[in-house]
């Protein structure tokens, strides 16, 4: 055979095995379209990140906890399914109230004067700060492991409530050693306790949130307008209270002093709680123009400070006021992070900080509910500053 005999041959080869190989990229009209249809999905916002009240499912069945009105609302008990943990809720009626301080109240700050008359609709509060219990099915994916270990076929709910996001695996027991079962939830963050909230929403089908700065304090002072719940005299707070004096230096289960008088447990003192406001100082400066103010809430622009009320179980009886409040600090909170980005879910060193849940009467709307919902770029850029992950 001739050298072009041969480079003829040659060249067909190459022509051949080139056909094959553009032959193999190109892809058959079904491939075509699962592949475009997977990277439509992908670009879709995960359910994480849209405002719950687009895809709220009906409510899972619980007679006591319907209701159309005011006057139909009745204490209820939460059940999280698999997991055997239940939790109960005391309806809290909408009014009006005195918010901050008054002149001359003992320990009264800047941050929470001038008094402000407050309008808030009704709503169900959870009785205790939510527990380890509580927090943990969802944060740990109990609830699904122990579906799968007593072979339980998941419920619709269950499996909208799986697709919420859930944290990383904590560094470290975020319980520093206080204790865990019935004991109250710390060391997460604002954004942790509203993706909790979130998530129980998908569980129940029952709206939950983190309470607004005016609902909490309307649900602490409980109709009474003196410092505490139970009056002004701070010696009485060792009935009511887990604080500085009493505490030995750690936090305690759940429900165990006396309630305030809408039997509400720990609304002063064991852990102080988050609330959804931004923490700035001369809010109610602001308020006190135009009153009464109604359903007031500062809308979230920045990661940091949040507002925590209720004081805790390392504060000074002054601390623990109805009227006190103070804001988040991501830098000294997470001082201990040994993170890189340091973590959105975990705050390493706020062993004093949890919440508790509300659930509204009235379903907000759309465009009430974006401001009340954790901020999608937040889980966002601490996914691309990790390369991808979670």
């Amino acid at each position: 055979m001739t050298i072009l005999s041969w480079r003829r041959v040659g060249n067909q080869i190459g022509l051949t095995v080139g056909l094959a190989a553009m032959a193999a990229l190109v892809l058959s009209p079904t491939a075509w379209a699962a592949e475009k249809a997977a990277k439509a999905k992908a670009s879709e916002p995960e359910i994480s990140d849209i405002p719950a009240v687009k895809w709220i499912p009906k409510p899972l069945p619980l007679p006591s906890a319907d209701a159309k009105s005011e006057a139909e609302m009745k204490p209820y008990t939460e059940d999280l399914g698999a997991a055997d943990v239940k939790f109960d809720m005391v309806p809290i009626k909408g009014g009006k109230y005195k918010m901050g301080s008054p002149a001359g109240e003992k320990g009264a700050k800047p941050d929470n004067c001038p008094q402000v008359e407050v309008e808030v609709e009704p709503f169900w509060m959870g009785k205790c700060e939510v527990t380890w219990d509580e927090y943990e099915t969802w944060s740990f994916d109990l609830d699904k492991q122990r579906r799968k270990a007593k072979q339980i076929e998941a419920t619709s709910w269950d499996k909208l409530a799986d697709a919420i996001a859930r944290p990383t695996k904590p560094y470290t027991d975020m319980t520093f050693d206080m204790g865990k079962r019935g004991c109250p939830a710390i060391c997460m963050t604002h954004y942790s306790a509203q993706m909790y909230c979130k998530w129980l929403t998908a569980k129940t089908g029952r709206y939950y949130r983190l309470p607004t700065e005016a609902e909490w304090e309307y649900a602490c002072r409980a109709g009474t307008t003196t410092a505490y719940s139970f009056g002004d005299d701070p010696k009485k707070l060792g009935e009511y209270a887990w604080y500085g004096e009493n505490s030995n230096d750690k936090y305690h289960k759940v429900g165990l002093k006396k309630p305030n008088p809408w039997g509400l447990y720990d609304m002063h003192g064991n852990v102080c709680e988050f609330v959804l406001d931004q923490y700035v100082p001369d809010t109610y400066k602001k308020w006190a123009t135009a009153q009464p103010v109604k359903n007031p809430y500062v809308f979230v622009r920045k990661e940091d400070p949040r507002v925590v009320r209720g004081g805790s179980w390392q504060d000074d009886p002054e601390a623990l006021r109805s009227a006190a409040r103070r804001g988040s600090d991501n830098k000294v909170w997470k001082m201990q992070d040994p993170q890189i980005p340091q973590s959105i879910w975990f705050f390493t060193d706020a062993t004093f900080a949890g919440f508790r849940v509300v659930r509204p009467l009235r379903m907000p709307t759309e465009d009430e509910a974006r401001r009340y919902e954790p901020d999608p770029k937040v889980r966002q850029e601490y996914k691309e500053a990790q390369g991808g992950k979670q």
